[in-house]
């Protein structure tokens, strides 16, 4: 009776110690594919964070093309007005001159005139 019950006993603790394996075996399974679900949920993570910053690296080069080109048109712009105001002062400064020179010619003749008579 003493081996009937001392092998009962001993089935049962190699049942259980089989139980008890095969749920930590489980439990670890379970945990390595929840580690790998968290690194491919970190990897998606990283990509999108990777292409926003890409993005926003884009968008800022654009912007800065951008104010470059209109910086740009404005110098030119500027420089256009400059000229004309050059020429206006220019054609200005012509015709005061051609004035001048008339009421000087105007004025030579008149004393020219005066001497004569």
């Amino acid at each position: 009776m003493k081996k009937v019950i001392l092998g009962s006993v001993l089935l049962l603790a190699l049942s259980i110690s089989f139980v008890s394996c095969r749920e930590t075996a489980d439990k670890a399974q379970n945990a390595a594919e929840e580690a790998g679900e968290s690194l491919e949920e970190v990897g998606e993570d990283l990509k999108e964070v990777g292409e926003d910053a890409m993005e926003a690296t884009g968008d800022a080069i654009d912007k800065a093309a951008e104010a470059t080109g209109e910086a740009v048109d404005a110098v030119k712009e500027a420089g256009e007005d400059a000229i004309e105001s050059t020429k206006k002062a220019g054609e200005d400064v012509k015709n005061a001159t051609k004035d001048a020179a008339d009421k000087t010619a105007e004025k030579a003749q008149e004393v020219k005139d005066a001497v004569k008579n």
